[in-house]
């Protein structure tokens, strides 16, 4: 395989007395953003660069198209196609979601309550069809309070520029994009007559409120609410009551809170409590005349308080902080409050009725770890029935009715897998690796029950740690496509992730960074120690800023990976922190740090960050991919990094760069088809180098 070159061209910075050299900071064209919305902007070397990659991408494939048509017809064969969900009881109409066999994109229908006449009110497929766009993506889809008007917002490109579109739901008539450039987010008012948007500023962050009036022109929009400081973004959201409209703004570890009445003509928002470095909190509303706050304040781990609508000064604990315990938000019903908490890893559910003040936790399934959920079956919350759910690594998603008064459960819809599976095949474990300095770290696997611990088998962990994401626990069909061939799939809970907690998390952003791969490479240890796996028998398998992560073990420990994939990875940070004209920068100071200001910030993320370690050692065998529409990870980003990573290695493998150069957001290409075809070609990835040239299934 001939590699392309990208041009060389030093550029020396010097930041608070260090000198910065990129060899390939020109990539970073001055408009980079424009790009984003005229690819033809994009420089002609950068482009051809890409196209080159793109091709011997291909070429390397060559061989395994068989494989990948076996996945892709495995990984499908797995959905089922034709699938309804259940029918929610709003106050007039049942509402719904629907795919089907033929379509790329869901349905949306409704149904009066006591008719049989069905009714799809919003169709993906045909939508695509009508704007004859490469890319579809919907931002949201809201009907208004009274049934009438329907308003969604669609990104053509995959940039994350929204555009707001009404439909009239009584007559069928549609109005063509009545609000542009927003952060996708739509919330009527209760009397219909007009809805709130964020609209996006000039580098596509979301700091205004507005309000539009139905059949006004958008000039006219007024703006409701405007935040000045560049690190946070806003949203605009309607309390459990329907009494208030509430505006968060923050960023990822600060906010503060406004709220005005529902029903204000004349809007003023209020502010319910002023921000506070490092403290969150969140407000909801209900028809007992109080508002519950939901805070880390003085709680690391959150605890519920609440005060009287009138005297919101007054706060009295209501869901106390425990010990090791993350306190999740509350859902109401008139006579009971649904509330989650995480301890130990393990998600749980309590049902507490109001009139006592006693609760229970509900126990969905006897398996140890998994995910639990419950929702709500109607709007009208004088009920004591809900819908609660059950999904683990091994068992598809079970839904029940479920009365808290009996505690009967029934089986309203089960995850069906058509091509088949049998749960009692896998076993789904939980494992705690000891890190560097001690912390414990959660590993989640599954595996086949027959499979021998004997360390021999390869294994691909997934990472991610940042943001305080917790990573899922439950089903996910595709993945039997590398456990069924004896490949392990496994989750490290690393710190700057959330699953144990705000300690947890913060101990692996900033300053603490680095420990987040530590924590991976401690888990990749135990596994293979404990005879999962061996000493290259680890597939990386990460995204976004799980790729940041990928990045830094490459650099630490390459010899632990037969493969790797980066999937639209964050590895050029320091360069990305620096530039705070970039759609997330100043929104992540807080998690990354600001590098331009502060000397510790910058020599920090300058140890850690991939790009800027890369370095002449044996690197395993990489799939890197990138988007030219990527509003979140430039495309620069991973163009930068595999120049500079073929240029300083010592290895013969192969690292691969896809860049798309057709419409794809940050999450990869849009339709059913489009995203089982990337998936299918990131599994062969894995099990090329695996040595796995067919699947076993299909032999």
């Amino acid at each position: 395989m001939k590699l392309s070159q990208l041009r060389k061209q030093r550029s020396i910075k010097k930041y608070h007395g260090h000198e910065l050299i990129d060899d390939y900071a020109w990539v970073d064209q001055p408009n980079i953003l424009e790009v984003l919305k005229k690819p033809e902007l994009l420089m002609p070397e950068v482009r051809d660069y890409i196209e080159k990659n793109n091709k011997l991408t291909e070429e390397y494939f060559s061989d395994v198209k068989d494989l990948q048509k076996e996945l892709f017809t495995s990984i499908k064969g797995k959905i089922k196609l034709d699938d309804e969900g259940l029918k929610f009881r709003d106050r007039h109409y049942y509402y719904w979601s629907k795919v089907t066999k033929e379509g790329q994109y869901g349905k949306k229908l409704r149904k009066k309550i006591g008719s049989s006449n069905e009714e799809v009110y919003f169709d993906g497929d045909l939508e695509k069809a009508k704007h004859k766009s490469e890319y579809f993506s919907v931002g949201d889809i809201e009907v208004s309070e009274k049934d009438t008007w329907c308003a969604y917002s669609l990104d053509l490109v995959g940039n994350e520029f929204y555009d707001i579109y009404l439909k009239n739901l009584s007559n069928e008539n549609e109005i063509e994009k009545i609000v542009r450039d927003t952060s996708g987010s739509i919330t009527w008012d209760l009397e219909e007559k007009s809805f709130f948007y964020c609209r996006l500023d000039k580098f596509h962050r979301p700091k205004f409120i507005w309000k539009h009036i139905l059949n006004t022109p958008t000039e006219n929009d007024e703006l409701i609410f405007e935040e000045k400081d560049e690190t946070f973004t806003v949203g605009i959201s309607l309390t459990s009551d329907d009494k208030f409209y509430v505006i968060s703004t923050g960023d990822a570890n600060t906010n503060e809170q406004w709220y005005f009445p529902s029903m204000s003509k004349d809007i003023k928002p209020k502010l319910f409590k002023a921000r506070k470095k490092d403290v969150t909190y969140g407000i909801d509303s209900w028809k007992d005349g109080y508002f519950y706050i939901h805070s880390n304040e003085n709680a690391p781990d959150y605890q519920i308080l609440r005060c009287k609508h009138d005297n919101i000064k007054k706060q009295d604990v209501f869901i106390p902080k425990k010990e090791k315990t993350i306190i999740g938000s509350l859902d109401f019903l008139d006579d009971y409050i649904i509330r989650t908490e995480m301890s130990d890893a393990i998600p749980k559910i309590f049902v507490r009725k109001i009139k006592t003040n006693t609760e229970k936790e509900l126990i969905i399934s006897n398996e140890q770890v998994g995910s639990p959920g419950v929702t709500a079956m109607q709007k009208d919350t004088n009920t004591s029935k809900v819908w609660i759910s059950w999904e683990s690594m091994a068992t598809p998603g079970r839904i029940y009715e479920y009365d808290i008064i009996s505690g009967e459960k029934k089986l309203v819809k089960q995850i069906e897998v058509p091509s088949g599976h049998n749960s009692d095949l896998y076993t789904v474990e939980r494992l705690k690796a000891k890190s560097h300095d001690g912390e414990m770290i959660p590993i989640t696997l599954i595996r086949k029950k027959n499979s021998k611990l004997d360390g021999k088998s390869k294994i691909v962990l997934y990472g991610y740690g940042s943001y305080k994401v917790i990573e899922p626990l439950g089903f996910s069909p595709s993945k039997f496509c590398l456990v069924d061939e004896n490949i392990t799939f496994a989750i490290a809970h690393i710190r700057g992730g959330g699953i144990l907690g705000e300690k947890f998390y913060r101990d692996g952003m900033m300053m603490k960074k680095i420990n987040g791969a530590k924590d991976y490479i401690a888990c990749c240890q135990h596994l293979i120690n404990k005879g999962y796996t061996y000493k290259g028998g680890i597939a990386f398998f990460g995204g976004s800023a799980g790729g940041t992560l990928g990045g830094i073990c490459a650099n630490m420990n390459p010899e632990l990976f037969f493969s790797m994939l980066l999937l639209v990875p964050y590895v050029d940070c320091l360069t990305t922190s620096l530039n705070e004209s970039l759609p997330l920068t100043p929104g992540e100071y807080s998690v990354f740090g600001n590098p331009k200001k502060f000397k510790e910030h910058y020599e920090c993320v300058a140890s850690y960050a991939p790009y800027n370690n890369l370095k002449q050692i044996n690197y395993p065998p990489m799939f890197v991919t990138g988007s030219l529409f990527d509003s979140r990870v430039l495309y620069s980003e991973p163009v930068k990094y595999i120049a500079k990573l073929r240029d300083i290695k010592s290895d013969n493998n192969v690292q691969l760069l896809k860049c798309k150069l057709k419409a794809a957001s940050h999450s990869g290409m849009s339709g059913r088809d489009n995203s089982i075809t990337e998936l299918a070609e990131e599994y062969s990835f894995i099990l090329k180098n695996a040595g796995v040239k067919k699947l076993s299934s299909s032999t």
